[in-house]
């Protein structure tokens, strides 16, 4: 198949038609409207479902197989998030706790570009390794933290920096002495939001408990457990997946004003940031012994940007980082361009390097 031909495929699977529509919608002003608890249901059971369909698929296959992609998935997620903080530092000029910010962001994972992942290498005519949603799981945290360590720690050093000697005091008693020791605690820096305080909103997050958790429970209820349910996390996942997609489409589309206040150098590092992470995922995970599929999903991975586990962490840990930057880029600019040409992309070098293009 071209690479024309697979594009076209893409844009006109389910998936990004109703992402696509979701986005005409809110263009033209329409009342259409998903509500909130529609929303979160559809990725409660969008997240239950993968990890269920996972964990089942896993107990047969076993956990061997899984060493070596588990490996290049962890090293995915300490490499993705420290170059997009170093860029942003660098090149963008960005304060710490705006880098540090968007670098969790982009060393996390997007849920949905996983799943939109999997349904395009299954139109191919592909599977990816039933091991994935693990793969997911591992990627989720390590790229949060690691950037929000970075940031942490850069903040600390510059107050280290920026402090100012204490001044020498002649008296003991007096009023000006009481002043000056209440300006002195006034001023001294409140010591940063607690590092564990984020981890465990990460680990016990919607995502983590729903994947992880399916995981488990989707591995220990056999063969028999899963006929029980299948008719409900199986045939129902692409409906629901389009769904969301919809409301994913009209979410993007609100992003779009804000372009406008990011710049043009987050517009770039929007787009080439997720393919040069996207195609580090794609080569890892060819190495790592995946099949063109699952080296594809993998780059998927970490080529996407998390808009729902990294938001109250960074809220957390870093509250001077600038949110519209990182939302922006996240829904408005990453998530479109992978699932409609990033995906298509990953999917050809994959092949390529399986030697099946």
């Amino acid at each position: 198949m071209s690479t024309l031909e697979i594009l076209r495929a893409n844009l006109l699977s389910p998936v990004v038609l109703a992402f696509a529509l979701g986005v005409l919608a809110r263009l033209v002003r329409s009342e259409l409207r998903i509500p909130s608890s529609l929303y979160t249901s559809l990725s409660i059971y969008l997240l239950l479902a993968l990890g269920l369909k996972g964990g089942h698929e896993l107990a047969s296959v076993g956990w061997a197989p899984l060493a070596k992609p588990a490996l290049a998935t962890i090293i995915l997620g300490c490499i993705t998030p420290v170059t997009a903080y170093f860029a942003l530092r660098r090149l963008g000029k960005f304060s710490t706790a705006d880098s540090a910010g968007i670098a969790a962001h982009y060393g996390s994972v997007s849920a949905v570009t996983f799943i939109a992942a999997q349904q395009f290498v299954t139109a191919m005519g592909a599977t990816a390794e039933s091991y994935m949603p693990t793969l997911l799981a591992l990627l989720e945290s390590p790229g949060i933290h690691i950037a929000l360590g970075l940031g942490v720690l850069a903040g600390v050093a510059k107050m280290k920096r920026s402090a100012k000697p204490a001044p020498v005091l002649v008296t003991a008693a007096g009023s000006g002495s009481v002043a000056l020791l209440e300006e002195l605690v006034a001023e001294e820096p409140a010591p940063p939001p607690s590092f564990l305080r984020s981890l465990r909103e990460v680990v016990t997050g919607r995502t983590m408990i729903l994947l992880a958790g399916g995981l488990v429970v989707g591995c220990l209820m056999g063969e028999a457990g899963w006929k029980q349910v299948q008719p409900f996390f199986d045939s129902g996942f692409k409906g629901a997946l389009m769904l969301f997609l919809l409301e994913m489409g009209m979410l993007a589309a609100e992003r779009l004003e804000d372009l406008r206040r990011v710049g043009w150098f987050l517009l770039v590092f929007g787009v080439v940031t997720p393919l040069v992470h996207g195609v580090l995922g794609v080569i890892a995970g060819h190495l790592a012994g995946l099949s063109a599929g699952g080296a594809t999903v993998l780059g998927a991975m970490a080529g996407s940007a998390s808009y729902i586990a990294a938001p109250p962490a960074v809220r957390a840990t870093l509250p001077d980082a600038n949110p519209t930057y990182s939302l922006t880029l996240a829904l408005g600019i990453t998530f479109p361009f992978s699932v409609v040409l990033g995906i298509p992309i990953f999917w050809r070098l994959a092949t390529y390097l399986g030697g099946h293009a």
